[in-house]
């Protein structure tokens, strides 16, 4: 089972992981609308201590308040208190230094470690590269792709099936070894 966490596509280093993005103001004391890329998505306020980057821009803050609004969710952030500084934050990606995410239990990963990792099936042949994965009811997905190195141009969506599909992960070689049939 993977944990959602972070986003390959927003401002994420290797020292960082994207945990969400603030949208814009809310209110006028400074709070702000947060989008959150984590599962559950009220999972962002469980990290006090973000690092918005926006524009090349960098402010370590840390987080007051947080809830859920509507269908959404709100932040108050040390720092940010008023809506004219809330203006100025509102696209920054949230930032969290990857040592701070809690330690998982063996085969459980976080999806910024899938990200970009080579994926290759039991005979060796090279699908491409996890690009993202996205949850649907029943598992999450991964999405393939194609790479240099891939045997053809195709994208390709296989289910995130621990022992199944997914027979193993190496971190450490950038590898996922898949039990899928090229064709499919």
């Amino acid at each position: 089972m993977s944990h959602e966490t972070g986003r390959a596509d927003a401002a994420q280093d290797d020292e960082h992981v994207v945990l969400g993005r603030l949208t814009s103001p809310y209110g006028v004391k400074g709070w702000l609308r947060v989008y959150s890329y984590t599962s559950p998505i009220e999972g962002i306020f469980e990290h006090a201590d973000w690092v918005l980057s926006l524009r090349g821009e960098h402010l370590e803050c840390k987080l007051s308040q947080g809830r859920p609004q509507g269908k959404g969710l709100v932040a108050s952030l040390e720092g940010i208190s008023n809506r004219e500084l809330a203006e100025r934050w509102a696209g920054a990606d949230i930032l969290l230094p990857k040592q701070a995410l809690p330690a998982l239990a063996p085969g459980d990963y976080y999806w910024y470690q899938l990200e970009g990792l080579r994926v290759e099936t039991l005979t060796g042949e090279c699908l491409g590269q996890v690009n993202y994965l996205f949850e649907t009811g029943a598992n999450d997905v991964l999405v393939i792709q194609p790479s240099e190195a891939s045997l053809d141009d195709r994208e390709r969506l296989i289910p995130f099936l621990p022992d199944g599909v997914i027979r193993e992960v190496d971190l450490d070689a950038g590898r996922m070894t898949v039990d899928w049939d090229p064709e499919f």
